[in-house]
């Protein structure tokens, strides 16, 4: 009996134990559907479930516990080991069928492992891609360096190569005065000889010595004058760093100017040695003709001259049709009220010296007056100005004391072959026009200011002839050494216009310049154009001075017109009120443009001239204004542009400039019109 009892026991002991298995069996089957079932557990909450599953064990042991304590009852564990047979046999049975799952549960730690190895080669990679950007960067920096080095060589190397010209130049220069002294030398033993012949030259001498000296201390005083000017200059730029490209420019100009007054120095130095040596017999200079390249005729009077003469007199309106068909055989398109504009700009360069064509880049300010010019058959030369041009020599050229000449420019060397009062092989009865091109790279009234009034101080057509009268509109040339240095009259033969860029390199036009010109403005096109040509362009020939000047009109012939006294009355009122007045000069300006406005088809005439001078004269001058404190005066004046004159694309573009103004600065500033 006992021996039964502890076979049951140990049966119950064995059923236990397999049942604890058989439940932990059971939990990795429940992991492994969990697993199958979503997403893949992390290794934390499988050994999370583990411990669950070993509470459970050690319930179960618990449970175990108490069945042995109740051991005393036989049937009844008889009964619960049968019960645990059946159940061992199931718990086999689903074992079996779980040793699939145990296989997909093994696949799927597999699938782990691998991601977790690809994870760890992506980061190593990762690292390896991190170090060679960093080596990359660490290249770039260097290169970066290697890159400003190589640009401050490179400025070292033109200095250097400048410095270099420089030195072979004063080399050459102490060559060929050696070569000159050994001359002198030689001809020491002759000059002997000629003393006697010399003494009737001696007391010329002296004073021509006399002369030098004084000239020497004038340029002496100059050169201080210049040093005194550059200091201030200097000093300017330090307290304004608004204009500090502008200021430099100066500075270096009056540093050339330095170096200049120095040369012509040391250059009356010579002059007062070789003068020396001439009174004692020891000296002597070869004669140059300061005036060779003025006499050499440029380009654009080379061309001028092979232009074919017309065989007839050329009416205005067949002149304008040519321009029309030479700006369309050119690929190039614009209103007709701008080409009757430009072309009375032009004629009334008596009254008003030049015509500025202004706005942003690209609006064909610059081939507008070169198509006018070559059909018209008038010479065109284009004069680029440089940002550091801040005198007249940048205009006319200047005289080199090294050398003992004068330099001129291509434009003084074209005034002086149109001008017959001063040039007696001068080019008769042609027309040239001169257009300076981006005139507002430098300031206008520092290298043109004194060339604007020379050309409002010449007399009228009919009495240019009189040298009295022209004596104060003729640019004398700086020439030392001649007693009657040339002179260069501008006559009305000589058109001038001027384009201008508005942006941040430029210069504003000063008053002076816009109470002399008549300035067109070039709005941005509201469409951009083909430019595809069209047509043929008219067979090239001279236009003479003479056909140019049958086209013009006196004023006398529309001062009556009430048309043109009322509208002239009305703009007088208009700028009063705006607080910037006009005198006499610009009225009788706005009066001749009026009295040769080209009398076309489609044509308003008095009309579209008064509304061409608001556009031209008068809105320029109010840039600046207040549009707040204006709002009267602005709808007064577009009023009367639309009203009275009937130019209702000038209206509008005026309120446009207003809004706009009054959106951002408060500020007008007109932007022109587009038609």
């Amino acid at each position: 009996m006992l021996t039964n009892l502890t076979l049951i026991v140990l049966i119950v002991a064995a059923a236990l134990a397999l049942f604890t298995i058989v439940l932990f069996v059971l939990a990795l089957n429940h992991d492994k559907v969990v697993t199958a079932q979503g997403p893949l557990a992390t290794l934390e909450a499988l050994m999370q479930q583990i411990s669950q599953k070993e509470e459970l064990k050690a319930d179960l042991e618990g449970e175990l516990e108490k069945r042995r304590e109740a051991l005393a009852n036989v049937g009844n564990i008889q009964a619960e080991v049968d019960a645990l047979v059946r159940q061992k046999d199931e718990l086999l049975s689903e074992w079996a069928t779980l040793e699939e799952r145990r296989s997909e549960v093994q696949a799927v730690r597999s699938e782990m492992e691998e991601a977790m190895i690809e994870r760890q080669n992506l980061d190593a990679e990762l690292a390896q891609r991190r170090e060679e950007y960093l080596a990359v960067k660490e290249r770039l920096d260097k290169a970066e360096g290697l890159v400003s080095r190589i640009e401050a060589l490179k400025s070292e190397h033109e200095e250097l190569a400048h410095r270099t010209e420089e030195m072979r130049n004063e080399v050459r220069r102490l060559e060929d005065a050696e070569k000159r002294v050994a001359d002198l030398d030689a001809k020491t033993a002759g000059l002997e000889a000629e003393s006697a012949r010399l003494d009737g030259r001696i007391a010329a001498k002296e004073a021509e010595l006399e002369e030098s000296k004084a000239r020497i201390v004038t340029e002496r005083e100059a050169l201080v004058a210049g040093q005194v000017e550059l200091s201030r200059v200097q000093s300017t730029l330090a307290a304004s760093e608004l204009e500090a490209a502008s200021m430099q420019g100066e500075i270096n100009s009056l540093s050339e100017k330095r170096e200049t007054m120095q040369a012509r120095l040391t250059y009356l130095e010579g002059e007062i040695q070789r003068a020396e040596g001439a009174v004692s017999g020891t000296g002597g200079a070869e004669a140059v003709d300061p005036l060779k390249e003025l006499k050499e005729a440029p380009k654009v009077i080379t061309e001028l001259r092979k232009l074919p003469e017309r065989p007839s007199q050329l009416p205005e309106a067949e002149a304008i049709l040519n321009v029309q068909r030479q700006l369309k055989a050119s690929g190039l398109e614009y209103p007709r009220r701008i080409i009757r504009a430009f072309h009375t700009a032009m004629k009334v360069n008596e009254s008003t010296q030049m015509a500025v064509l202004a706005g942003i880049s690209g609006t064909g300010k610059s081939q507008l007056p070169r198509q006018y010019a070559k059909a018209m058959g008038i010479g065109f030369l284009q004069v680029p100005v440089q940002p550091r041009w801040d005198s007249p020599q940048d205009l006319m050229g200047f005289y080199n004391y090294i050398e003992g000449k004068f330099r001129p420019t291509d434009m003084a060397r074209a005034l002086w072959a149109l001008d017959p009062l001063n040039n007696d092989e001068a080019l008769e009865d042609r027309m040239m026009m001169v257009l300076l091109d981006e005139m507002n790279l430098a300031r206008v009234e520092y290298y043109f200011s004194d060339f604007l009034s020379r050309l409002e101080s010449r007399p009228s057509p009919s009495n240019v002839s009189d040298e009295t009268l022209r004596k104060d509109a003729e640019i004398e040339l700086e020439i030392p050494k001649l007693l009657n240095p040339p002179r260069i009259f501008p006559g009305y033969n000589l058109l001038f216009a001027g384009t201008m860029n508005e942006d941040e390199s430029t210069q504003s036009l000063s008053d002076k310049v816009v109470d002399r010109a008549n300035i067109l403005r070039f709005s941005a096109p509201q469409k951009i154009k083909s430019g595809k040509a069209e047509g043929t362009a008219p067979e090239p020939a001279a236009l003479s001075q003479t056909d140019w000047q049958r086209w013009l009109r006196p004023v006398s012939q529309v001062e009556s017109d009430r048309t043109l006294q009322s509208g002239l009355e009305t703009m007088v009122d208009i700028m009063k009120e705006f607080k910037r007045p006009f005198g006499h000069r610009l009225g009788r300006a706005i009066m001749a443009y009026a009295a040769n406005y080209p009398e076309l088809e489609g044509s308003n005439g008095i009309r579209d001239a008064l509304a061409d001078q608001v556009e031209m004269r008068l809105l320029p001058k109010l840039r600046g204004v207040e549009v707040d404190n204006t709002d009267p005066q602005f709808s007064k004046l577009r009023s009367f542009v639309e009203q009275e004159l009937g130019d209702h694309a000038l209206a509008e573009a005026i309120a446009h400039a207003r809004m706009e103004a009054e959106d951002s600065t408060g500020q007008f500033v007109w932007t022109g019109v587009t038609r």
